[in-house]
């Protein structure tokens, strides 16, 4: 389990599927029984000292009217496509449950910055936008070959990486019904590799609680 401080206030808590039950439990513990009011994206719980806490339905799982519910449906086996992206490298996998069933990383050379001025600092400029548009297109090219296959059994698609990147993949017309199953997660991962993919599935398959302590 791990936490971050939410824009506009409270703080965002990543929970294990299999440990939703327990960490509402908990906040029963800390803060009162909470009354349950479902929600278009889960569920809000409002402890009886203003406490609240937002219990989002992980990507691909199915909505649920109570706790015990969304545990279940966030735990239950589900194909997701992962597509991780930053400049040079772009990886793709299919995940069933916590196991990765396909996948592929594809790695460019792109061209570091350079301290150089002027006009060769604008040639070096060009040329790394260049490689790194290329790599880009080999990873819609991977996509193509690997995901778009498995588009009718994935529940949905989760990205990583840096968003352009991310969004110039999916702008392959080839892509539209993989980029029709993106979700709005965005997972936060270094430059892609085969260890990074495989620690993208716990993220994607994580229950993301949005947590308010009373004023």
């Amino acid at each position: 389990m791990s936490s971050r401080q939410a824009a506009g206030g409270g703080r965002w808590v990543e929970v294990d599927p299999a440990r939703v039950v327990r960490w509402v439990d908990g906040f029963a513990d800390r803060h009162g029984p909470p009354t349950t009011t479902p929600l278009g994206y889960g569920l809000l719980l409002t402890a009886p000292d203003g406490a609240t806490a937002e219990v989002h339905t992980p990507p691909g799982a199915r909505p649920a009217p109570d706790v015990p519910g969304l545990a279940g449906s966030a735990a239950a086996p589900r194909r997701i496509g992962l597509l991780l992206a930053r400049k040079g490298a772009v990886a793709v996998g299919v995940a069933h449950g916590d196991d990765l069933v396909v996948s592929k990383v594809d790695t460019r050379y792109v061209q570091g910055r350079t301290a150089a001025g002027g006009w060769s600092q604008q040639r070096f400029a060009r040329r790394r936008d260049n490689q790194a548009k290329a790599a880009l297109a080999d990873g819609a090219d991977l996509a193509v070959r690997l995901l778009l296959p498995e588009v009718s059994t994935l529940t949905t698609l989760v990205c990583g990486g840096d968003r352009r990147a991310v969004d110039l993949v999916l702008a392959d017309r080839r892509l539209a019904p993989l980029a029709a199953l993106r979700a709005d997660r965005l997972l936060d991962v270094p430059e892609p590799r085969r260890a990074v993919l495989l620690a993208a599935i716990p993220a994607a398959r994580a229950v993301h609680v949005l947590v308010r302590d009373p004023a």
